[in-house]
């Protein structure tokens, strides 16, 4: 995920931003900063979905697989019909080798309407799941049916 900002040489900008956000130092990554900045909001607003979106992949981008899939399991009992949800639980499974689970996910995403089946192909955290025979042909079943 982008930064959400730029950086300020404005030292009040700094100081208001530094002291809203918590704890941000010169030595904390732009990463470390949003997951707290964002754990922050969470703690005050738990369903604060487009917050849980950006936490969970900011997670999964810091190596936080569990905690990662711990947070798409929230917004699914947030948005169970949304696919882009179960899109992205399956890359969390897929991450923890959990390939049973990551293609059921996978299936139910595209079940509800997730179909852009080329970026399914690129995408590394489904990486474990595309080596499955199961993902070429979960894609062959849906695609077939667009035809």
């Amino acid at each position: 995920m982008s930064s959400q900002g730029k950086h300020s040489s404005d030292k009040t900008a700094a100081t208001s931003a530094t002291s809203q956000a918590g704890r941000h130092s010169p030595q904390q990554s732009q990463l470390d900063f949003e997951l707290d900045f964002f754990e922050g909001v969470l703690n005050r607003n738990p369903e604060y979905i487009d917050v849980l979106r950006v936490h969970g992949n900011n997670l999964t981008l810091k190596g936080c697989y569990e905690d990662g899939l711990s947070i798409d399991r929230r917004i699914l009992e947030l948005r169970p019909h949304d696919p882009l949800a179960h899109y992205n639980l399956a890359c969390s499974l897929s991450l923890l080798k959990k390939i049973d689970q990551a293609l059921r996910a996978l299936r139910k995403a595209i079940e509800l309407g997730y179909r852009d089946f080329r970026y399914l192909r690129e995408d590394r955290d489904l990486e474990a799941v595309r080596r499955d025979p199961r993902f070429r042909r979960l894609l062959r079943e849906f695609e077939a049916g667009l035809v």
